[in-house]
């Protein structure tokens, strides 16, 4: 038996509407299903359903982590070309980023950025 293909992310939030229409405008998925304490949404590979750590720190700063209120407790990372350009381009979406683009010394060069629930995402494209 092999356990190592993840399916789908549950991602635990507040306000579905709120999270819903935050992914749509970021990654623009498939919606497979949702109603009043779920959406479940379609990415390239796997799944995100909306329902509601020594490393982390430099990951999410400035957020701190800890408590499920009190900052990112997971962080998701996607791979993109050009980070500077997925920044650009999010930024004009409106999405508000935590850090970056910044060149990280394990040879990626990344941006992070929250959703409404406080999840944080990573842009993160290879260099040297």
């Amino acid at each position: 038996m092999r356990l190592d293909a993840i399916e789908v992310v549950t991602l635990f939030v507040e306000d579905i509407g709120a999270a819903k229409a935050f992914y749509q405008k970021v990654f623009n998925p498939e919606v497979l299903g949702e109603d009043e304490a779920s959406a479940l949404l379609k990415f390239s590979g796997a799944m995100i359903n909306l329902l509601r750590a020594s490393q982390a720190p430099m990951l999410v700063t400035p957020s701190p982590v800890g408590a499920a209120d009190s900052g990112p407790r997971m962080l998701f990372t996607v791979r993109v070309d050009d980070v500077d350009a997925a920044y650009a381009e999010l930024q004009g979406k409106g999405v508000t980023f935590l850090n970056g683009p910044i060149n990280r010394p394990w040879g990626r060069r990344t941006a992070t950025f929250a959703d409404p629930a406080g999840h944080a995402w990573e842009l993160a494209q290879v260099i040297g």
